[in-house]
């Protein structure tokens, strides 16, 4: 049921039937340390090359999480997933392994957050019954890709990001597990683009914040629902400063965040490992999502949640054209 322009209450629940994720060996060692079950020790995982790396990433929580569920890829109705490389390479070479049903997505870091979104509407739909959301990103393959080679050793400006290592599958689904608890997404909300003229390519929380106003903004206006209905409402990669900037633009719009709104990028590292403004990438909020806010969902201490995967879309030429930063977000409610 479409409500106002952007928004959609979804007529039946979609289950998050499982996850699956895989983290880098710096990620495993911050602040959710004990929700990384699955951690890549060698950044290369065997491979030639940093982005072949981060496909065999994906190829991995893939056949975990069809092993998790107890499916085979033939049960599956489509694959929907992306990442932060030229032509989303680490997901379609991927997606060449299983044989099946393939939409590839781009929306930079908030990939995730139009995955979730765009596969829960085609299920609602009744179309399609399993479908599978994946992302990654890796920080070697795009820091070369978006900033500069690692071999230069440039000094990270102080409102920097550290690109988290890492892969979230998710299967979501029409038909209920058979267990107590299981969180549904309910709700979405579909960004639009929104562009506050911020050029600084290392400063991402800055570029992608005035989107996460935007976004949530609309969703509490269309659902007719104030920032108190979720028990924890997280956007994608805004970062330390990022977050703080989406909540003053919020309070200056008369909405009043509650201390429970945080971020994956910001809780994912800790300020001990150096990273600055804390985590980004297409990896952040699918990994942060599926070992540690499903988690605590499945275990009843969080009921309701809004999750907002945030991303800034520009490519490795368009700062260098002197272009501005546009930034996009997409709400997607998860209950119990």
């Amino acid at each position: 049921m479409k409500k106002g322009k952007q928004s959609y209450l979804l007529n039946n629940r979609i289950f998050v039937k499982d996850t699956s994720v895989l983290v880098g060996k710096k990620e495993s060692e911050g602040p959710l340390k004990e929700y990384f079950y699955d951690v890549l020790e060698d950044d290369l995982f065997n491979s030639k090359s940093y982005e072949l790396a981060e496909c065999k990433m994906q190829r991995h929580t893939l056949q975990n999480l069809l092993k998790k569920c107890e499916m085979k890829i033939d049960d599956v109705d489509c694959l929907m997933g992306g990442d932060l490389q030229n032509q989303i390479f680490a997901t379609s070479f991927a997606a060449r392994e299983f044989h099946a049903s393939f939409l590839g997505l781009y929306g930079a870091c908030s990939t995730f957050g139009e995955g979730l979104a765009l596969a829960s509407l085609l299920i609602d739909g009744g179309d399609f019954k399993n479908i599978v959301v994946t992302t990654s990103s890796h920080f070697s393959s795009a820091e070369r890709n978006y900033r500069f080679p690692l071999e230069l050793g440039n000094q990270r400006t102080p409102l920097s990001q550290w690109t988290v290592t890492a892969s979230g599958s998710v299967m979501l689904s029409c038909d209920r597990p058979e267990e107590e608890i299981v969180p549904a997404i309910t709700a979405v909300t579909i960004g639009k683009t929104i562009d506050y003229g911020v050029t600084d390519a290392n400063d991402m929380g800055a570029a992608m914040a005035p989107a996460a106003f935007d976004t949530l903004k609309t969703h509490f206006s269309e659902l007719s629902r104030s920032p108190s209905y979720y028990d924890a409402i997280f956007t994608g990669d805004l970062g330390i400063f990022g977050l703080d900037l989406c909540a003053h633009l919020l309070e200056q719009d008369g909405i009043t965040m509650p201390k429970s709104f945080s971020d994956c990028g910001k809780i994912i590292f800790s300020e001990k490992q150096k990273v600055f403004m804390g985590g980004s990438g297409a990896g952040c909020s699918s990994a942060v999502f599926g070992a540690y806010i499903y988690e605590q969902m499945k275990k009843g201490d969080l009921k309701k949640v809004l999750l907002v995967p945030t991303g800034a879309l520009l490519n490795k030429d368009s700062p260098l054209q002197k272009q501005s930063i546009p930034g996009i977000a997409h709400a997607v409610a998860i209950e119990v």
